[in-house]
């Protein structure tokens, strides 16, 4: 089976190969715009990427996707924001301090702030935000997770808002008052959710208001000049930015391209310097290039069973599940060693409470997925399948394994659909559009799904949380008492070594239930243009090209 597929994964090298030509890394910006859009002025600065195809929504509170969070990110300022290095610095606040308890942050907001209509912008901005973001009506997928910790959020979840508290004692003070200390709350106050929205086009367009240039009032480096959906969003500079001055560019317009291989395509001809979506094919050619870039991210790619379901109600039907997969093979040939093969939910780089690796210290130092035998895991879950009642999978229903066609999800599918069968299964592989298929998945419409979280910020609890019964990012629809009692009691505790310990509690729990399954640690790979500057890519998979410029 897996010669099959190697050679499947070959074969679709040589035809992309044959059908795309090699890539000589000297790709510059358009100097036309046959698409339509407005081409840029002579002398004027634009830079040109694809990042991903059509987002579901920027609306920061409704947003779940990375792409969609780099859409918002040139265009929103949030109280804080996040350099090159990772580190929180200052944003629409210019400085802020929390209490000697952690009990309260006051944020100082610079002077003179406005939106990019030329209105002013001031905390009470904030207040309005960040109750949208609360009221059960906005239906914010991180509404849990980014003010679960401040006072008042049980209320406001359930309807009454101005119990949240958050408040502006002046047009440049914002306090947030929480029910327990937070160490990271100024990573969460840089988090795009957290985003400053104005309530006049909201109310003014309601849902709309984030789905037309004209209506998407933002206060960030760039405002959206032109959007054509299934085609680009066109950024133009944003006069009103506090910081514009740092800002090289006139433009930036990015290509809403779905399919990898025209991407590809756009990126040799020179219609954009950058592409996030690389053809897996093309990779074994591209590793050496100049122009190929490989940048670690903290996150996890994995496959959710809808535990709603009544056939994957059964833990050792989940585990089953799990260890019927050669995750090595998986993660060093149909990934081609861009991933590496998941041992646990929570993987590498995500920091416990004294620095140390996270993954290191949970399980008494072993792995929970134990890659190293793989014939012995398989034999392990055919067993474990005829204990839940599906010798050879007998009497176990037909599974849809539902996934979007981009990066490796496709290849991965088909060896699941093959590494199954051995278990006596069914698979049929069901590939839905990208802006269907977030929505499918967060609504349990789905059996099995590809599934992938890129941290938001450095701290386990946002991986672990999204498994917590009722987050609105659950898609696993995962429910278990004793992993929601470890999780509240990791969230109201203040020692970070105890804190710790209880989400290393919660995560033996999730790995014994299997409630998710684990698959591959990710990373980025890309194509960028040297003539690029300026610009980085973070670990939460961001893009930062508001800042950059572009040489020659």
């Amino acid at each position: 089976m897996k010669k099959i597929f190697a050679l499947l994964l070959a074969l679709v090298m040589a035809l992309t190969l044959f059908a795309c030509g090699t890539n000589n890394g000297s790709a510059t910006p358009s100097a036309s715009a046959s698409d339509g859009s407005a081409a840029p002025a002579t002398g004027a600065k634009q830079l040109v990427a694809q990042i991903g195809p059509d987002p579901e929504t920027i609306d920061p509170a409704l947003n779940t996707s990375i792409d969609g969070g780099s859409y918002i990110l040139y265009a929103f300022d949030c109280l804080l924001n996040v350099d090159k290095d990772n580190k929180i610095v200052a944003g629409s606040a210019e400085k802020w301090e929390p209490s000697a308890d952690g009990l309260k942050w006051t944020f100082h907001l610079r002077s003179g702030l406005k939106w990019s209509d030329g209105s002013a912008l001031t905390a009470k901005d904030f207040v309005y935000s960040w109750k949208r973001v609360a009221d059960p009506k906005t239906a914010a997928p991180y509404a849990q997770t980014v003010l679960g910790m401040v006072k008042g959020f049980d209320e406001a979840s359930a309807g009454d808002v101005d119990k949240l508290a958050v408040t502006a004692p002046d047009d440049n003070t914002l306090v947030v008052e929480l029910a327990h200390p937070c160490a990271y709350f100024d990573k969460l106050a840089a988090f795009q959710v957290l985003s400053p929205v104005n309530q006049a086009t909201i109310e003014k367009n309601g849902d709309a208001w984030a789905t037309k240039p004209e209506t998407y009032i933002c206060n960030g480096p760039f405002y959206i000049k032109e959007w054509v959906p299934s085609s680009y969003i066109l950024y133009a500079k944003n006069p009103n930015y506090w910081n514009a001055s740092a800002v090289k560019l006139d433009t930036m317009k990015m290509l809403l391209i779905e399919d990898p291989n025209a991407a590809y395509v756009a990126y040799q001809t020179g219609e954009t310097m950058m592409i996030k979506s690389v053809p897996a094919a093309e990779i074994p050619a591209l590793k050496d290039k100049p122009d190929f870039h490989l940048d670690p991210l903290e996150a996890t790619y994995y496959i959710c069973l809808n535990d709603t379901l009544p056939q994957f109600s059964d833990t050792r039907v989940r585990q089953a599940l799990s260890l019927a997969i050669d995750r090595n093979y998986v993660a060093e040939t149909l990934m081609q060693g861009t991933y590496s093969a998941a041992t646990s939910f929570v993987g590498p780089g995500i920091s416990d409470w004294d620095g140390s690796d996270f993954i290191n210290n949970g399980n008494g130092g072993k792995p929970y997925i134990d890659n190293s035998d793989f014939q012995a895991n398989l034999a392990k879950a055919k067993q474990l399948l005829t204990d839940a009642g599906y010798p050879d999978g007998k009497g176990f229903p037909a599974i849809t394994y539902s996934i979007n066609d981009q990066g490796y999800h496709k290849i991965v599918a088909q060896y699941i659909q093959q590494a199954w069968k051995e278990l006596g299964l069914t698979v049929n592989v069901d590939v839905v559009e990208w802006a269907s298929f977030l929505p499918q998945r967060r609504a349990g419409d789905y059996e099995v799904s590809r599934n992938g979280w890129v941290l938001d910020y450095n701290d386990p609890s946002n991986l672990l949380e999204i498994l917590m019964t009722g987050n609105g990012n659950n898609d696993a629809k995962y429910s278990s008492t004793q992993y929601d009692e470890l999780m509240n009691k990791a969230a109201a505790e203040a020692d970070p070594k105890t804190r710790s310990g209880y989400l290393h509690q919660a995560e033996d729990v999730l790995m014994a239930d299997m409630g998710t399954i684990p698959l591959a640690f990710q990373n980025e790979f890309s194509l960028q243009n040297d003539k690029i500057t300026g610009s980085w890519h973070s670990p939460s998979g961001l893009w930062y090209f508001q800042f950059a410029d572009i040489a020659g």
